[in-house]
């Protein structure tokens, strides 16, 4: 495996020297085992501080994938089931019309209230009480149940709530004792601790422009949330609990997440089991856009993409870049992180030398 873990770093390496990527991570499991666990580059080009296997990179929607994985654990323990109405934990999320959606629907991106609420601003993101009683003002686009679209931050709030209802946790609370402590993981964060502010990498999106805004259906990601490097560049940003997009993570928390859902999972831990893992996986749309597959919570495979050919492969990626997924066909797992937005980033090389490496099939 050393031979694996030197080829991939050059990879990084070479990405970084050819401005392709400024600070980046890569961590893959096989089998139950960590084969490859590399970095470069700078975290913060300001002060030349450098990545390292501990740095913290904001991952944007990655952060859904443990999300979801959180929400399973909570299934399995009997705190509610997929069918289960939102409103019996969470009473005002009934108003204007949602009163049968279910937690299947919130997880498949099928409840119908992908939109932002018109009626908050960039400093209420900090307030989860504002940013809840927000969305259960709001109305359906269509009836619940009958078209798929990418919940890309309401996700986390209609989740995250009733996850917080079921438990007394708060999310940020929840995602540590559910998916992290189980595995010795304490790197998969939505809403930063401030002391660990030194240890996150500084993003920069030098190409970006404000997109025409939606003609068909109101804003899924508010304008004044954008750009949304700079929001994850401000202590406010890293702080406040938006668990669709705001989680501050490694390569290494990722990684071992998902390598903990692949069956036989690490060091004897499965987070979920595999029947488990077989029913949160099963696909329930190909969304908007059509190459989009998802399952309950996590996309998956079989599309063309990262995660390879197989439909059984899931995970999820974030704005800017990150992903991070599970093969558990072939015991794979492997996660990615970066601060520097542009195209053409070191991810599928490393993904296709891991998986020459390794031996497994596309």
């Amino acid at each position: 495996m050393q031979q694996l873990q030197s080829t991939v770093q050059s990879l990084l390496d070479r990405a970084v020297a050819e401005g392709r990527e400024r600070g980046v991570q890569v961590t893959a499991y096989f089998r139950g085992q960590c084969v490859v666990d590399v970095w470069s580059g700078v975290a913060d080009p300001a002060t030349g501080r450098p990545v390292d296997g501990d740095t913290l990179f904001p991952v944007f929607s990655t952060t859904k994938g443990i999300l979801a994985t959180a929400m399973h654990r909570l299934v399995d323990r009997g705190a509610f089931d997929y069918d289960t109405p939102i409103a019996e934990l969470w009473p005002a999320f009934a108003a204007n019309g949602k009163a049968e959606i279910t937690m299947r629907q919130a997880l498949s991106h099928t409840s119908g209230i992908p939109h932002m609420p018109s009626d908050v601003g960039l400093a209420d993101l900090g307030n989860w009480d504002t940013m809840c009683a927000a969305v259960a003002r709001l109305q359906p686009l269509w009836p619940p149940g009958t078209r798929a679209c990418y919940h890309a931050v309401t996700f986390g709030w209609i989740l995250g709530e009733v996850a917080r209802r079921a438990t007394g946790y708060s999310v940020t609370r929840l995602l540590h004792e559910e998916c992290g402590a189980p595995i010795g993981v304490h790197d998969l964060h939505a809403g930063l601790p401030p002391s660990e502010d030194g240890r996150v990498a500084v993003l920069d999106e030098p190409g970006w422009t404000r997109g025409a805004p939606p003609t068909d259906m109101p804003p899924t990601v508010a304008d004044w949330m954008q750009p949304l490097a700079d929001w994850m560049n401000t202590p406010a940003g890293r702080r406040s609990c938006v668990p669709a997009s705001s989680g501050v993570m490694s390569a290494r928390a990722l990684a071992r997440h998902y390598a903990a859902l692949v069956p036989g999972g690490v060091d004897g831990v499965e987070l979920l089991l595999p029947d488990r893992v077989r029913l949160a996986t099963a696909p329930h749309f190909i969304g908007e856009p059509p190459q989009m597959r998802m399952s309950l919570g996590y996309g998956l495979g079989g599309n063309g993409g990262s995660q390879g050919s197989r439909i059984t492969s899931f995970g999820h990626g974030g704005y800017g870049g990150s992903m991070a997924f599970a093969d558990p066909e072939v015991g794979f797992a492997f996660a990615y992180t970066r601060n520097l937005y542009v195209p053409n980033g070191v991810l599928q090389e490393a993904i296709d030398a891991l998986r020459v490496g390794l031996g497994i099939p596309a």
